[in-house]
């Protein structure tokens, strides 16, 4: 017994031993199999590396001769556009140099012409002097014999000789205005003429003829209920928010905004069609609709001022004050869009300006600022002159730009050739046909005024305004007026008009002298 256990743990060693071994051999072979499949894939990966690397290569390559292609065009397009550039510089100073030589030229000849002329005032004026010496001579000679024969002292013989020469001098002064005052038009009408045609030839302005309305358009007719709201709540708090009146009436898909305010309606219309748009329409969202709608409509006119400002270069402003040029544009006059009219006026401006040797930056500068009040005038109380110059006083603008201001209409004198510029520019823009609208009222009045003005003259027969009040026709006695004293008529009645009566541009003074002889056959 003892024996068969022995034997059978001596083979249970052994078995062990044996598959101890057995197991080893097995594992061996296994490591090397796995070690050779590593081997392998470390090769293939390298193998793949270096196949990355050289294509990469390649591609480095391939966009650094790119590169390289793409700046050796933008080398050689530079060098073109340098070359553009040089030539365009060297063109541009030939021009200025022939333009140098030809203001030099007219500089020389108006100089020796000033010289001539000087040369004839001075001989002219030397002349004067010694006919008015001869002209007192005559004079206490005539009052020395008046004085002997008459028996009146110097005074009084002085008095009457004078009323009886003022007296037969009134037609040879007639006579001599009449002469003067036909040169002087026919010198100042084409000088006038000149400047005014280049002007109106280098611009044509568009005028807008503003209205009290704006119609907003609907899909369709519900939407006037939605509009209304429950009660009317919605209508009112747009009325009360925008400042407008809405008027929804029978009118199919449309509604009116009315306001006497352009910008305010502006702001109301936008408002309006948002609304619709959006479809939600109820007392918070039109508060956060008409806000928004607000602040895109303040950008906008201040990008339209700084675009205006740009454009007419005048120089650097103030934002606010562009701020106000751009809500001009929500500006009327007679109808005359405001901002159309400053456009035209700086234009025009600087156009005379430059005819009549201003400063031609200066002068469009004033033009565009001379109504600038007028964009302060529905929020501020005051009129637009005074408020406009305040503005630009605030601002540190330029004293001619002030003068303008006041000068255009007539609360200074002009001081300077940018001033009349502007405001003759002025009277152009808002006296041509078609450019403005008046009220009825004040037309009846000024024409009214200017026919009683002309018949308080003695002589008067007849006196019609026509032409919308711009020109007055006055028919005087030809027994009692003669032609020479029908121009001194002319003049006063004119000066009369131009001190008591308030209109825009100028207007007309014709009197007309007609003989008649009648005779009856019997």
């Amino acid at each position: 017994m003892l024996n068969e256990i022995l034997l059978g743990g001596g083979t249970a060693i052994v078995s062990g031993v044996v598959g101890f071994y057995i197991s080893k051999k097995l594992t061996s072979a296994n490591f090397d199999v796995y070690k050779q499949q590593a081997l392998a894939k470390a090769n293939v990966i390298e193998s793949e590396a270096q196949s990355l690397l050289e294509r990469a290569r390649l591609k480095s390559l391939e966009i650094e001769q790119e590169a390289q292609k793409s700046f050796e065009n933008a080398k050689q397009r530079a060098k073109e556009d340098m070359s553009q550039r040089e030539d365009a510089l060297i063109r541009q100073e030939q021009s200025f140099k022939r333009y140098k030589q030809g203001e030099e030229k007219k500089l020389q000849e108006e100089t020796l012409i000033i010289k001539t002329t000087k040369i004839n005032l001075q001989r002219n004026e030397k002349s004067l002097t010694a006919l008015q010496e001869q002209y007192e001579k005559k004079i206490d000679e005539a009052v020395h014999v008046i004085e002997h024969s008459a028996g009146m002292t110097q005074e009084e013989a002085k008095a009457a000789l004078l009323k009886k020469v003022e007296y037969k001098a009134r037609g040879d002064i007639a006579h001599i205005v009449r002469r003067y005052e036909n040169e002087a038009r026919k010198e100042g009408e084409k000088k006038a003429n000149f400047i005014l045609a280049q002007a109106t030839s280098r611009f044509a302005g568009e005028f807008a003829s503003e209205r009290l309305t704006n119609i907003v358009h609907l899909d369709n007719d519900e939407l006037k209920g939605r509009i209304i709201g429950k009660e009317g709540r919605n209508i009112k708090a747009l009325e009360t928010l925008l400042g407008v009146d809405i008027i929804i009436d029978d009118t199919p898909n449309a509604i009116s905004v009315s306001s006497f305010n352009l910008f305010r309606r502006a702001i109301a219309t936008k408002t309006l069609q948002v609304l619709i748009e959006d479809g939600r329409i109820q007392p918070a969202r039109i508060e956060e609709i008409f806000q928004k709608v607000t602040n895109e409509f303040e950008a906008m006119i201040l990008a339209e001022g700084e675009e205006l400002v740009a454009e007419l270069n005048v120089g650097v402003m103030h934002p606010d004050l562009m701020r106000l040029i751009g809500r001009l544009r929500y500006r009327a006059s007679y109808g005359q869009n405001a901002l159309a009219h400053t456009l035209e006026v700086a234009h025009l401006a600087g156009i005379m300006a430059a005819e009549m040797g201003g400063d031609i930056k200066l002068a469009k500068r004033a033009g565009l600022l001379h109504d600038i009040g007028k964009a302060l005038t529905h929020d501020h109380d005051g009129n637009h002159v005074d408020l406009g110059a305040e503005i630009c006083r605030r601002y540190n603008e330029d004293e001619v730009v002030i003068n303008a201001i006041y000068a255009h209409h007539g609360q200074q004198e002009i001081n300077s050739v940018e001033c009349g510029a502007v405001c003759a520019a002025d009277a152009l823009s808002a006296a041509r046909p078609g450019a403005r609208r008046e009220v009825l009222e004040s037309f009846l009045k000024r024409v009214t005024e200017i026919e009683e003005i002309a018949m308080s003259h003695s002589g008067v027969k007849q006196a019609y305004a026509i032409n919308a009040g711009r020109e007055v026709r006055i028919i005087v006695n030809a027994t009692l007026v003669n032609d020479d004293e029908s121009i001194l008529m002319a003049r006063e009645i004119a000066k009369e008009i131009e001190d008591r009566v308030q209109y825009p541009g100028e207007i007309k003074v014709n009197v007309i002298r007609e003989s008649r002889a009648i005779e009856f056959a019997k």
